[in-house]
Order: C-alpha cells, then structure tokens, then sequence
C-alpha cells in the first residue's frame, strides 16, 4: 500500500509547498507499510508511478537513496521500486515506540531533486512474553493477613499493539488470587493478593506458574514458577513512602553520581523489621548503568548515560524485609540533553565546476545537516561566507542548496572554497565546518589589451628590408584558447599603397618587421593599426595605434639656390670704392632637403682674392666686408664659399661669387671683357676678332655713343616706369623664401629694376638686391648701354648704389 503525503490542506503546510515549489528541489515525500521480517527482496512500494517519475528519468538523472549507517531498503532503478535490502526487525529500529518507521531520500541529478520516503514498519507477533528470572520466590509469614500483596513483576514482549502483553495468568491455588495493573508507563505487571491464610503446618511450600499471554494470533506465552515459602508470625510487610520516585540527570555525568534515595518501612521489630532494597524487573543495560546500596536505598550513576541512546529511564524497586515481606516502588529517572553532539555535515550533491556566466539561482552542491541532539542543542543552521556570491536555501528540513546569488567572475576569482558552517543552538554551541571545492569554467567575455594605449617607434632612413622595428604586446585575461591572442595588421593606404607594402607583423610574437627600406625625404612617418584577436568563439580583438618615425640621415648634399650659377653669363656683384666696414656684398641662400642637424647650414670662404677684404657669416651666408675698400683693391674679386650640413659625415656645396669692385660701369666692364670673352663658345670667336678690330677704328664714335646713351638714360629715368607699356619684370633668386636664421632671403631687402624699350637683345642685366649691385653680362653685349643709378635705403643705411640693365 502506498500513501502519499504532499502537502496537507492545513494553511501552513500549504505555505510550505508554494514555498518548497519556488526553487529547483523538489520536495515531494511518500510513505509506505510493511511488515518486519519480510524477506530479501520483498516488495515495498513502486516509486516511479507514486512520484510520476518514468524509469528513464530515474535512470538519466542517477536516483540513488541516501540513508544513515543502515539500509534496510534499495532501489531497483530499472523497475522503478523499492525493495527489501535486509532482514527489518522493528523491535531493533524502534524497541516499544509506536508506530515504528525510517525515512530517507532519493535524489536525481541533471537536474536535482530530491524526494523524501517514509516507510513504516508494522509489527509482527514474533516474540513471546518473557520473564526475567526463571522462578520467583516468596517468604510468606503464616501470620500474614488476607489481602496481603505480593508483586510478581511483570514479563517482557517486544513486540507492541495487539501482539504485546496482553494479560496474566496464575495456576490454580486456594490461597492466592491474581490481580493484574498498568503502571504510568502502560507496562502490565501482575501481584498475587492473599485470599486464605496461610498455615505452615499444613503447607510449608506452594508452587505456583505464572503465565503472560500476549494477543497475538496464534497467541504466544510465557512462564514463570512462583514458589512461595510460608513463614512464621512476620506479618508486617515494608512499604514504601512513595509509590513512584522521579529524579533528573544529565547525560555523560560521571560515576557515582547521586540519584535519589528510596525509603521504606516496615512496622516489625528486630530481623523482621530490617529491610533491603533491590533492583526488580531490570530492562536492558539499566544495571550497567545504576547501582542501588541494599542498605540505605541510594541509587547512583554507575555507567555512561547517553540522551541519545536513553531518554528516560524506568527502575523497579523492591523493598524485603527479613520475613519476606516486600513492597515494591518505582523510580523515574530523566535524562536532560546535553549539548554533547556536533552537527555533521554530508555532501549529498556537488558539482566540480561552474561556468562564470551561469545564471543565478544555479543549483551548486545538496548538503544534509545531522545533529544527535534534541530540542535547542539539536536546533541547527548553516551559513556560508557572505562575501561569497552564492546562498543556501531550504527547501526539507535539514536540508540545504547552494545555489549561485550573482554571476560569477573568473577572471577575479578563479576558484572559491566555499566554507559551510553548520552551529547548533546549545549552550555553548557547537560548529561544525566544511570545504566546498568549486572552480570556475572561463567563458571568452574578455577581448585582448595591450600593454600600451600606443606604441611610438622609430627607424633610421635607408634601413635594410626584414629590420624588426617594434614588438606589440596584448594579454587577455581569459583562459586557454580564450586567451590565446593572435596579431593582425589592419589593412590601411600608406602614399597610395597598402600598408602591408611596407610593415609585415608576426601574428604569434607581435614583431613588426620593415617590408622596404624607406626614404625620410618621400616618407617620414608611418601610422599603421594593429588588430589583436583572441581564439574564443567567437572571437574578442581590439586595436592600438603604431606609429614609426623615419630617423633622417645625411644622405642629401646642400644646394645653393642664390647666387645662381649659370653655364655662359657671368654674374658679379657690384661693391662701390666708398663701401664701409660690414658693407652687405651678398647672401649665399642654399638649403638641405634633410632635417634636423643634417640640414643645420654654415658656411665659410674656401678661396679669395683678398682675404682681408671679405668674410662671410659662418650662420647665415651674408658676405661683408671687412675693411675700408681702397684704391689699391683690385677691381675684379673672385670668391669661393663652401656650404656644409652639420650631418655625420657632413656633405658640402661650392658657390664661386664674382665681385666687381668699382664706383663706374666702364671700370667694370673692362675688367671683365677679357673674363666674359674667355667664358664664349669657339664658334663665336671670329666675331669678337672683327669686333676688336672694328672697335679700334671707331673707338671715337663709340664713345660718343656711348655719352650720347647716358644722357638719354638720365632723362627718361622719371618717366620709365609710368609711361612705359611694357612690363616691369624684377629679378628675383630662385627659391626665394625667408627662413631666418637657415640663410634664406629676408623680406626687407627691396629690388628696383630699370629697363629701356629700344634695346634689340638684353646682354646685361643689372639690379640692387638687398643693397647688393649685380651685375649680369652676355658675351654679345655689343649694342648700345644705358646706365642708371637708383638710391636704394637699406635697413642699416648703406650707401647707394647703381643699378644697371644693359639691353
């Protein structure tokens, strides 16, 4: 037969099913009946149809019983039952407790629940009544008076109910008659009331049997022989003061502590009147436990009290005097708990691992909490650290889940050892701890990150293809192949070109290695991303920035942008007798396509045709003079400035400067006729032999001209530039630019340019730059010259000078 007990329509066993009901155990209980002595094997009740659970569930979610030290039944978890493991016998389970029954659980894994079983144990008639003592004996004054009492004890019947004890019987006699009584206890105990006096001279002896009878079916007996010795005149039996003593005693108290004291009396005189005490009708181990003195009736602590074995204890008394006579009594003695039992823990259910993205409420471990104690010492509650992020729940008594309260982290705490303390609520209480292992399952929730937010590097220009120029380093906090991170350079146009044509990156180590050699005048600066990905599924990556300056090198040589240098024309620079000391002749502009020191420019005077004449700024190219130009100075002065770069090794230019040293334009012109007719080409010497031939012949006439021309000059000076239709077109260096202190061109130097408009060929050109004469000649100046002088204001008050532009 199977019962089921889920939930009672009581209100508050209601509240405890909606409340068992709301987290993952399930808390559905069941009972059976059976009889004991059943056979191995036997049939006890078909769980798979009483829980509705089908036989695959029991098979996939592991059903197994959880029981103490013994297991009286098992499951059959192909059949869905429940069997007879062993032999049950109810009097060892429950001794005299009714009704008798164990309980235990079944739980299923995948997931867990957990069931909770009753099986009670209904009685058998397999004992029958039984004394203690083979024969009792009595010492019977003959004087003894009608309706004397003499208590026969009573018999002992394991078994309860209908098959216990059920009544006494006494053989048939003329002087005895038998009364039977119930002590508080319900045990059934019989006495021998007197109904005839006794005469000694007629019987000295009788004997008598006992019988206990038991309401079995067949009913079972058992028997006892009374023999009962008649004495002479002592007719006064002890009694005692109380019919039944009580005492308390706590468990584990040590031997030889006092109990109580039990009196009785008895109104006979001499031996008559002397009394001693005795045990009667002992249970079990009661005389292992206390001793009573014969004399004075102390009854004390002999042996090991344990609440949890014995919780009352019922001792028959007996008081005889030396006629015989006896009285008999009864002492209660209660055991009061001590809190002597730890509580156990027992890890019924428990995972190894947990991933760290498990949902709350997740179902971690099943513990069982056990205490031997009872009332408040077996009270018992069970806590976990509560930093931790998981919480025990209950769902069946002493029963606990650990479920998960938050997510999990593992990259903060990879493994927890949870501590499980269960505390009893005695006085002092008592713990007991538990080390729950759990370890965290890494799930890919973290993308890599580099050691730095950017990476700044650095190569020198003309490097060898393959050189490594920085290493990339990226760590994430996953686990295993989560963690496993694989660099990637992002596909990026680098002056039109994809990136990878001039970075490659090693995709274990993070090595960014040169794919050419590079060239700081067409490239100084490569920013390239690079894509650091992990191995999860899927995949986590983030990026950083690498950004490679190209290191210049002194790989480019100075070029001279002022004075021009050109292949047929010689162009001089016009310095006028009355020139004072730091008198600004020209500027050397050059400029290097490098950077930094390597484009650092000085410059110095390699040769000159008076070295006390001239110097130059060794910063900033400006050639001045040094002295007070005199008369003796050679009109015509050659110089060569070297321009260095400040690079290692340095590279240089050569500038080669004409300077014309002369207040007219006839003085400088004769000077360098020779120095411009040298510079021709061969097919052109011919002509200038006619030339010279034709200019001795009208070296009147040409000269004439030439006055003639300066005077028309002088007079159309005012009105060139207003009334002339033609364009002004000034000379300006190539490069021109004002760097400052790099030796370029500054803006303050002012040009002026004069032109005529009847000239058929420019031969020589002449302008003021900066308070500078130049002087430009053709080797076939043989047309007709004007000369012009125009005041130019230098910012340090130079003197004027001429100008002159020979068409």
């Amino acid at each position: 037969m199977a019962r089921w007990l889920l939930c009672s329509t009581r209100h508050w066993q209601v509240v405890l099913c909606l409340i068992a009901s709301a987290v993952t155990l399930t808390g559905a209980q069941i009972r059976y009946s059976i009889p004991e002595e059943q056979y191995k094997g036997a049939f006890v009740g078909d769980v798979s149809q009483d829980l509705g659970l089908d036989l695959d569930r029991l098979r996939s979610g592991r059903a197994r019983i959880i029981t103490g030290d013994n297991q009286y039944v098992e499951l059959e978890r192909d059949k869905g039952i429940l069997v007879v493991r062993e032999k049950i016998d109810r009097e060892k389970i429950c001794g005299e407790t009714t009704p008798c029954s164990f309980t235990f659980e079944i739980i299923l894994e995948n997931p867990i629940e957990l069931h909770r079983v009753t099986v009670e144990i209904t009685d058998v008639n397999d004992h029958a009544p039984s004394f203690n003592k083979n024969e009792i004996k009595f010492k019977i004054s003959e004087s003894a008076a009608v309706g004397a009492r003499f208590v026969l004890g009573s018999a002992e019947d394991p078994d309860v109910g209908l098959n216990a004890l059920q009544s006494y019987h006494l053989s048939e006699n003329s002087h005895f008659v038998l009364k039977q009584h119930a002590r508080p206890d319900g045990v059934k105990y019989a006495e021998m009331v007197l109904q005839k006096p006794l005469d000694r001279e007629q019987n000295a002896q009788l004997h008598l049997t006992l019988t206990a009878v038991d309401g079995g079916n067949p009913q079972k007996t058992g028997t006892v022989k009374i023999q009962v010795n008649v004495l002479d005149v002592n007719d006064n039996a002890p009694v005692f003061n109380q019919s039944v003593y009580k005492a308390k005693i706590t468990e584990n108290s040590p031997r030889g502590t006092y109990i109580t004291t039990v009196n009785a009396s008895d109104a006979d005189t001499g031996t008559n009147g002397q009394i001693r005490y005795a045990f009667s009708n002992l249970k079990g181990n009661i005389g292992d436990v206390f001793s009573l003195d014969e004399n004075s009736g102390i009854i004390s602590v002999t042996g090991m009290i344990d609440f949890e074995k014995n919780k009352i204890f019922e001792i028959g008394i007996e008081a005889e005097d030396q006629g015989g006579l006896a009285d008999s009594s009864k002492v209660v003695v209660e055991v009061v708990d001590v809190n002597d039992n730890a509580p156990v823990i027992n890890i019924m259910s428990l995972i190894g691992s947990i991933a760290e993205n498990a949902p709350s409420g997740t179902t971690v471990a099943v513990i069982n909490i056990k205490d031997a104690d009872s009332e408040l010492n077996g009270q018992v509650t069970c806590s976990i650290e509560q930093t931790f992020p998981f919480e025990l729940k209950s769902s069946i008594t002493n029963y606990y889940t650990l479920v998960t309260k938050s997510e999990l982290d593992r990259e903060t705490v990879s493994e927890y050892n949870i501590t499980v303390e269960a505390t009893d609520s005695g006085n002092p209480a008592l713990s007991t701890t538990k080390v729950l292992n759990l370890k965290v399952a890494d799930v890919n929730d973290n993308a890599p990150v580099f050691s730095q937010s950017s990476y700044y590097t650095y190569v020198m220009e003309n490097n060898s293809p393959g050189v490594s120029l920085c290493k990339v380093m990226a760590q994430d906090s996953d686990n295993n192949h989560n963690a496993r991170v694989s660099f990637i350079l992002e596909e990026k146009q680098i002056n039109g070109s994809p990136a990878s044509n001039y970075i490659s990156i090693n995709s274990e180590t993070g090595v960014l290695s040169a794919v050419r050699s590079y060239d700081y005048e067409q490239l100084s600066k490569l920013v390239v991303h690079v894509k650091a990905q992990d191995g999860g599924s899927p995949p986590l990556s983030s990026n950083v920035t690498v950004t490679v300056s190209v290191q210049d090198q002194n790989d480019n040589a100075p070029q001279v942008l002022y004075p021009v240098q050109t292949g047929g024309s010689v162009v001089a620079e016009i310095v006028p007798r009355s020139a004072d000391v730091g008198y600004l002749v020209t500027k050397v502009v050059a400029v290097d396509v490098d950077s930094g020191q390597n484009a650092w420019l000085s410059y110095r005077l390699q040769k000159v045709t008076d070295r006390a004449l001239f110097e130059v700024g060794a910063q900033n190219g400006e050639i001045r003079t040094v002295r007070q130009v005199t008369d003796k100075d050679a009109v015509k002065q050659k110089l060569t400035v070297v321009v260095e770069d400040n690079g290692q090794p340095s590279r240089s230019a050569v500038v080669n400067i004409n300077v014309a040293v002369a207040d007219t334009f006839p003085e400088v012109l004769s000077e360098f006729t020779d120095f411009t007719h040298s510079k021709q080409y061969n097919d052109d010497l011919t002509f200038y032999l006619v030339l010279a031939l034709a200019a001795v012949s009208f070296l009147f006439i040409t000269t004439v001209v030439v006055i003639i021309s300066v005077k028309i000059y002088r007079w159309r000076q005012s009105r060139l530039f207003y009334q002339s239709n033609l364009p002004v077109i000034p000379y300006y260096p190539p490069g021109y630019t004002d760097t400052g202190v790099t030796a370029t061109l500054p803006h303050m130097y002012h040009y002026d340019a004069c032109m005529t408009t009847d000239s058929r060929k420019s031969d020589c050109k002449y302008s003021t730059l900066g308070g500078k004469s130049v002087l430009v000649m053709e080797p076939s100046f043989t047309e007709t010259m004007q000369h012009s002088l125009t005041d130019n204001n230098f910012t340090r008050h130079q003197d004027s000078h001429e100008l002159v532009r020979i068409l």
